[in-house]
């Protein structure tokens, strides 16, 4: 059975995760902005409303989570006295602190995404590196990993642009994950993903280095105000590839944006590049591709606040967002983190889309110097 020192801890997390949220201030804040739904105008400007909505929900779902917290740790103070007097079994109480602690652990998790964009959805694009088919097919690899991933935790996955390797795997993909807090997760999986194998395409059965590339924005929706001069838009459209379908080849319904991007901050000059091959609708492909250039153009401006508290906090360890972040060792059954230096030997595991360990090491880690940054 549980010692008393383990109930303690329970109950002094779970405190202190009510000072650290601040759910009394949270709870009077709900009821204030409720109120504010009340209005008999507030759904005549819909995009207000739809910001404040999101707010309401916000704050009820910190709110609902820390109930949850605290009765757990109330069941299991109960549970812990009831034992003295035979009403309980120990395993009555054990199952009692094992749910705690997981409720406990999971909030204190979450707590690390505060960003103004972790509760946002995301797109995730994973470019091949050099080195042809070897790469093309680390690259479907990862595309895989993390379809899995976002599957599992029951996020909306669409594929907003996919282009096939010349003989296997692909050249690169765009996903749209959405769903609570998909960005706050994947953020930390921008970089550069190493993988060492024995490549199946190699005749003498060599170890191969391949690289891949990945890059995590926030999606960002109708109610996150962007600025785009549309002045720097040029559009091409083009056939779009795929299986199936008597439209494919025919129909010009694949877009490619072309957005000449100069920083407002440094007045360096570069072109983003988009492509859609969503839907077989061209102006639902333009649609999509301009949501896409407005999360990266809102990631640019979060890049820039990053880099700006770096200045001012020069002493913090920062993540370069171009650098390899992890290696895959297959033949060694190792996956290393180089940032936290987490590692598993669960290859197999990991490629399956099971990288929250990874996650976690990483938010931890982090987490708490970019809320403090906020």
């Amino acid at each position: 059975m549980i010692t008393s020192d383990q109930l303690h801890n329970v109950l002094e997390r779970e405190q202190a995760l009510r000072g650290y949220l601040d759910i009394d201030g949270k709870t009077i804040q709900l009821e204030e902005e409720e109120l504010r739904t009340h209005d008999p105008g507030f759904w005549e400007d819909a995009k207000r409303a739809e910001v404040q909505m999101k707010k309401v929900k916000e704050l009820k779902k910190w709110i609902e989570l820390y109930n949850e917290v605290h009765a757990a740790a109330e069941e299991l103070q109960l549970a812990y006295d009831y034992v003295k007097e035979g009403i309980v079994s120990e395993e009555e109480v054990d199952e009692a602190y094992g749910k705690a602690i997981q409720l406990v652990e999971s909030l204190e998790f979450r707590n690390m995404l505060r960003q103004e964009a972790d509760q946002m959805s995301c797109v995730l694009k994973i470019n091949s590196g050099a080195g042809g088919t070897e790469s093309q097919d680390w690259a479907s690899m990862l595309l895989r990993m993390y379809t899995r991933w976002a599957e599992s935790n029951g996020y909306k996955i669409s594929v907003a642009n996919y282009q096939e390797g010349d003989e296997a795997g692909i050249k690169t993909a765009t996903l749209n994950i959405e769903g609570d807090y998909a960005y706050g997760y994947l953020k930390g999986e921008n970089g550069v993903h190493r993988l060492v194998r024995v490549s199946p395409y190699n005749a003498q059965g060599k170890r191969m280095t391949s690289f891949a590339s990945v890059f995590v924005t926030p999606l960002v929706d109708d109610t996150i105000e962007v600025k785009i001069d549309q002045a720097a838009i040029s559009w091409d459209t083009f056939r779009s590839g795929g299986a199936g379908g008597q439209n494919v080849n025919k129909v010009e319904s694949g877009v490619r944006l072309r957005y000449q991007f100069k920083d407002p901050y440094t007045g360096e000059e570069e072109e983003i590049l988009i492509e859609n091959t969503e839907t077989r609708d061209q102006p639902k492909n333009r649609e999509n591709a301009m949501r896409q250039l407005r999360s990266i153009l809102y990631d640019k401006e979060l890049q820039h606040r990053m880099e700006e508290q770096a200045k001012v906090e020069a002493g913090k360890k920062k993540i370069e967002w171009g650098s390899q972040i992890r290696s895959y060792v297959f033949d060694d059954r190792r996956v290393k983190d180089h940032r936290t230096n987490y590692q598993t030997s669960d290859v197999n595991g990991v490629m399956d889309g099971k990288i929250d360990d990874f996650i976690k090491a990483y938010l931890m880690e982090f987490g708490a110097e970019e809320s403090a940054e906020k």
